[in-house]
């Protein structure tokens, strides 16, 4: 069995309703993980998924902000959520995903606070939560041993943490999502699980990948200039099960796009 697996940052579910649709029906991957839904869970278009051939879904929103939804046609079980910093914020959603005629994967969708403007904890407060966020993440995941099973984190991580997962590493080094300190954060969570970078294990570090470009660039695809902000990682046990992957670069240019463009990962069982 081949399972694919997607994570997109949507940018309001219900406004962009119609490029979901249109991507599950382009690419129907089995299991779609969303983030920054901006919207509670009594709001989210439960109908339009289901008419897309996606009966399972389970959902942490909260009104106008964050929020992350995992939609399916697989079965999902052991639904759970964690709130990271007593914030009350709806960034983190697990499930269990069983493929047909294979264990259960435990799925983690994070959506990662973005961290504001300042790259200073002491004079900015939403900086300061990120860094907190990220250690959080680490000594949950150790604690708890998330990855010594068989288990996928994704999401949009808000950090970009190679060189070239950036346009411009020099440019870039003092701009919120590539500074030294959050990557040195995100390496910590990445190590707690430990994990596989499924995207990098097909795109080498020396070669340009991003999965984001902002909207303030008049010509996005002009000027290029992405980051990777964007991740699917894998427990060490299912790296072997890796079957390829796809950034879908195209949908940021579809018409009132997501600032971030859907990730693809296939495993086969």
């Amino acid at each position: 069995m081949r399972l694919t697996l997607a994570t997109w940052n949507i940018n309001s579910v219900r406004l962009r309703i119609g490029l979901v649709t249109r991507f599950l029906a382009e690419h129907a991957p089995d299991v779609l993980c969303l983030q920054e839904t901006k919207c509670r869970d009594s709001e989210f278009p439960l109908s339009e998924f289901h008419k897309a051939g996606y009966q399972h879904i389970a959902i942490n929103g909260q009104k106008g902000y964050h929020g992350v939804a995992i939609v399916s046609k697989l079965p999902l079980t052991s639904i759970s959520k964690r709130d990271f910093c007593d914030k009350g914020d709806a960034r983190h959603l697990a499930v269990n995903v069983v493929p047909e005629g294979a264990k259960p994967i435990a799925l983690h969708n994070f959506y990662v606070p973005a961290g504001g403007d300042e790259p200073d904890p002491a004079i900015n407060p939403k900086f300061e939560h990120k860094l907190a966020f990220l250690d959080e993440m680490t000594s949950w995941m150790g604690s708890e041993k998330i990855a010594h099973e068989q288990a996928i984190m994704v999401g949009d991580l808000n950090i970009a943490p190679l060189e070239h997962d950036v346009w411009s590493h020099k440019a870039l080094l003092k701009i919120v999502s590539h500074t030294p300190v959050e990557v040195e954060r995100l390496e910590n969570v990445f190590k707690a699980g430990p994990w596989f970078d499924a995207l990098r294990h097909y795109v080498p570090h020396e070669e340009k990948l991003y999965t984001w470009w902002s909207y303030r660039a008049a010509d996005w695809a002009k000027a290029n200039k992405g980051r990777r902000l964007d991740h699917v990682w894998v427990s060490e046990s299912l790296a072997p099960r890796l079957g390829g992957m796809k950034v879908l670069r195209e949908s940021r240019g579809w018409e009132r796009p997501s600032d971030h463009v859907p990730v693809l990962v296939h495993l086969d069982f």
